[in-house]
This record gives C-alpha cells, sequence and structure tokens, in this order.
C-alpha cells in the first residue's frame, strides 16, 4: 500500500478508498521526487490531501507495465475478462457512496447529482462486460474462387486516457472499460484538479482482481506526464475529453507516432424553443440542460433562441425557475454547488459583462454567490446579441444567454454557424419540423422535446470541432481494434478418412 501524504476524509465509510500514490503495474507508487500536488474543495478552499506528481519518466514507467501485461489481457478468453469487469462494477456500485462524497470534496458538484454519476460510471462498466463476450469476427462473401474470407477484430495494444475534471470518475470507465473489454491495456492520467477519483477507482480495481497492468493511474502536472506517451510508438491509441485547444494539440503531437485517437471537445449547444412547443416541458428541459454540474457540462445548452410568438412568456418563466434554484455547498445537495476554480467564475463574469454592454438585459443573478469565492449566482440574460461574448464561446457555468428567432431557416442557419457541434436542443410537436431539424442540424447528437440522451448504449459524441470518434455503444471500442482480413485458400488439400 503507498505511504499515505495526507489523511483519508472523515466522511469515507472505507478509508482505503482515499489513495494518494499513483498506481502503477498493481502497486502505488509515490514519486521518487517526493513532489505531491495540493487538492482543494472548490466548496470551501480547504486542502483535500495530496497526489503524487510523478516524473515523465515514471510516466514511462506505466506505459511499460501496460506494454508487458498487454499479451496476457489481449489473449484472455472474453468471459473471463468479462467476470473482472463485471466485478470490477460491483465493487463500484458497493462503495458508490464514498466515491460519490469524494467527488463533491474535489470537484464541488452536488451530492444527488455526484450519485448519479457514479450510477453512469458503473453502467459503463456492466455494459462492456457483456460487449466483452460479442463474437468479433465478421464472415463476407468471398470475391474469389477458392477462398474463405474473414474479417477479425483484434485490440490495439497501450491506450493512454486523458480525463477531465467535470465528470471524474464517468469519463474514464466510459473509455477504460470499452478498451479494456476490446483487449487493450490503459494508462490514465486524471486532471490534476480531482484525482482521487480516479485513484479510488484504480483501488476498486485491484480489489477487482483486475491483473497488474492493465489499469495505470498516472497523476502529476499534465506536460509532464501526457508528452512521452503521445511520443511513445507502444501507445497505439489516445482519448482525450476536454476543451478544443488542448485537442488540437493532442491531435499534432499524436501525429508522429500515428496513433488511433477519440477526441471529445468542447460543445456550444443551442436549444431551439418553436412557437408551438409545449412551453412547460420546454422550461423543464431548459432548466436541466443549463443547470446540470452548475454549467459546467459539454452538453450544456449555451446558446438559447426562443422563436418570437412565445419568447416573452418563455424568458419569464425561465428566469423565475432559475431565482428559486437553490446555491450551496455540494454535501448540502443544492441545485448549484462551487465552481471549478477561479478562471471558471471570472469567465461568468466576463461573459456577463460583456453581453451587457451590448444591450442585453439581467433579469436574474448576474454576480458572483454570498455563498464563496468559488460560487456563481444563476444568470438569465435576455435580449442577447449575436456578436455577445457568450454566443461566440462555451460559457462552462451557470449563465443562460437568451434571444428570439423568426423563422426556421433563420434559426437553422445561426445555431449551425459555429465550429462546435457536440449537441442541440429543440422544443416543437410538428413531426414534419422535428425531421427537417434534425436532419439539418450539424451536430452528433440532437435530442428533441427532452434533455437527458446520453447513456451506455449510445454512441456519444461529436462533429466538427467537437470531436472525432464516439464513446459509448458498440462504436466505443472501435478506436480501440484494428481489423485484419484474412484471405485462406486451402488449394487442392483433401480430407484424410
Amino acid at each position: 500500500m503507498s505511504q499515505e501524504l495526507s489523511s483519508p476524509p472523515d466522511r469515507l465509510f472505507n478509508a482505503s478508498l482515499f489513495q494518494t500514490a499513483s498506481f502503477i503495474d498493481g502497486q502505488w507508487v509515490n514519486a521518487a521526487s517526493g513532489k505531491t500536488i495540493a487538492v482543494t474543495d472548490p466548496g470551501n478552499g480547504a486542502v483535500i490531501g495530496h497526489v503524487a506528481a510523478m516524473s515523465a519518466q515514471e510516466s514511462r514507467k506505466a506505459v511499460d507495465a501496460a506494454h508487458r501485461a498487454f499479451p496476457a489481457w489481449s489473449v484472455m478468453l472474453p468471459q473471463d475478462r468479462a467476470a473482472l469487469l463485471r466485478r470490477w462494477f460491483d465493487l463500484v456500485n458497493e462503495a458508490r457512496e464514498d466515491l460519490a462524497t469524494l467527488m463533491v470534496m474535489e470537484q464541488g458538484k452536488p451530492i444527488s447529482e455526484a450519485r448519479g454519476e457514479i450510477a453512469y460510471a458503473a453502467s459503463f462498466m456492466e455494459f462492456y462486460a457483456e460487449e466483452t463476450k460479442r463474437p468479433n469476427i465478421e464472415g463476407v462473401t468471398s470475391h474469389l474462387p477458392d477462398a474463405e474470407v474473414e474479417l477479425w477484430r483484434e485490440p490495439v495494444g497501450v491506450a493512454a486516457l486523458i480525463t477531465p475534471w467535470n465528470f471524474p470518475c464517468a469519463m474514464i470507465t466510459r473509455k477504460a472499460t470499452a478498451a479494456m473489454a476490446a483487449g487493450c491495456t490503459v494508462v490514465v492520467h486524471p486532471s490534476k484538479e480531482t484525482p482521487f477519483s480516479a485513484l479510488a477507482l484504480a483501488e476498486t480495481a485491484r480489489r477487482a482482481g483486475i491483473p497488474p497492468g492493465v489499469f495505470n493511474v498516472v497523476t502529476g502536472e499534465p506536460e509532464t506526464i501526457v508528452t512521452p506517451w503521445t511520443d511513445d510508438t507502444r501507445v497505439r491509441a489516445l482519448s482525450f475529453t476536454g476543451s478544443t485547444e488542448i485537442g488540437q494539440l493532442l491531435y499534432a503531437r499524436s501525429a508522429k507516432t500515428v496513433k488511433r485517437l477519440v477526441l471529445e471537445l468542447g460543445g456550444h449547444a443551442p436549444f431551439i424553443v418553436f412557437d408551438d412547443a409545449d412551453l412547460d416541458r420546454a422550461v423543464d428541459s431548459a432548466i436541466a440542460a443549463k443547470f446540470a454540474t452548475s454549467g459546467q457540462d459539454c452538453l450544456g445548452a449555451n446558446r438559447f433562441y426562443v422563436q418570437r410568438g412565445v419568447y416573452a412568456d418563455f424568458c419569464e418563466r425561465f428566469a423565475a425557475r432559475t431565482a428559486a434554484l437553490t446555491v450551496a455547498y455540494g454535501m448540502d445537495d443544492p441545485d448549484i454547488g462551487a465552481l471549478m476554480n477561479e478562471r471558471a467564475v471570472a469567465k461568468q463574469e466576463a461573459h456577463v459583462a460583456d453581453a451587457l454592454s451590448k444591450g442585453a438585459r439581467c433579469l436574474v443573478g448576474g454576480a458572483r454567490h454570498e455563498q464563496g469565492p468559488l460560487f456563481y449566482q444563476p444568470t438569465v440574460l435576455v435580449d442577447v446579441p449575436a456578436d455577445a461574448l457568450i454566443f461566440q464561446e462555451e460559457t462552462f457555468g451557470p449563465v443562460a444567454a437568451i434571444a428570439p428567432f423568426d423563422t426556421e431557416g433563420a434559426i437553422l442557419e445561426r445555431a449551425n454557424d459555429t465550429e462546435y457541434g457536440l449537441i442541440a436542443y429543440m422544443h416543437t410537436i410538428d413531426p414534419r419540423r422535428i425531421f427537417r431539424m434534425s436532419r439539418g442540424l450539424q451536430y452528433g447528437m440532437v435530442a428533441v422535446n427532452r434533455t437527458k440522451v446520453t447513456g451506455a448504449p449510445i454512441p456519444f459524441g461529436g462533429m466538427k470541432q467537437s470531436g472525432l470518434g464516439r464513446e459509448g455503444a458498440r462504436q466505443g471500442m472501435e478506436a480501440f481494434t484494428d481489423v485484419k482480413y484474412v484471405c485462406r485458400d486451402y488449394g487442392d488439400l483433401t480430407l484424410v478418412e
């Protein structure tokens, strides 16, 4: 076990889930330098603990371990890999309250949302445990005489997974269990702001009997940890969730080793309400789409467009609902928790100030919240002009910007006028419009008359600069496999009696 650098929080039932060292080759390993990174609770500013700040050389050792473990893991019987993933799923469910508590402490989200994320994270373990056993040989009708043709899917090798702070458990399991189900071994670098969730997952993986080297977690500074992985030819696939800017950088760095890439990048989701929409349902959906995870969600609605016939009514109802949202420390289970850091709060302030300077009106909120330095009031801006910064950039916080529109054609053009294309939301009861808009919206996912659309069985991902590839579903395993074409000709061989 690790030499502890911090004491486990008193709130945990099982103190062994609070790990501070990196997990490499089945062992807890501290940085040889003794360097650590402090992790703070955004809700109260307290230091939760310190995690090891590993070096580039130690980061490469994680790849060494994964590379050594790959041959045995890749040929393990699928049902045996499935059993291990299923056991991991069971242990995560058993530890769900501790895992949720850790998440609140390091990420700031309300406890009910943290519990929901643990259930979401576990669902990928269950799903890919089942997918592990699916046949992976596809028969193809031969185009050649006397030949048999087959396509095999084989694991690519070591996969590097780089995960964000806003969903510190689910983004790991969505990537790792798909890769492991395919037969890959993985090295994980969690955000340095939320490493304890990843290390707790590593502890549950250890208890589940996942073989050494198959699942590794390396903490430290991103540049130090990730650069050796992008340069290493043994790392055959890289999956990243985060900003488009960092995704572009990883794309370029991975080019020289020609890695398989899955990039789940930024969003700038439009939320479109037509005159014929069920307005109560649209408002309910808008609240969920904007304020889940305190607005810190790549699926969060960033641009609200409401047809002029219901514009005033929608704005009034939405503002009233927003004003009633509660703001507090995550363990008190409010609607809105702390934002991740000072940069996030400053961005809300900048976007609000810019919109107001250009003629927008603030109906609710518009300032920091008295709860603490990293809390921001749920905010509603209306009559927001098209050139406002908040309509150009992802806000990633609890600020909603609303503008009117007149025609279907105009709003389709405006919704698509962005390099982002992750998800779009719309509310209308006209089936012909639903079809036209669903076809016309340049987004990887379209939600019609609802907000929640994600889950383990669906392929999650975007178009344009919102990313490459898909996560979840059967498609989530594709980036971690190569297709091998086998063409067999038995010639004049005859069976021997």
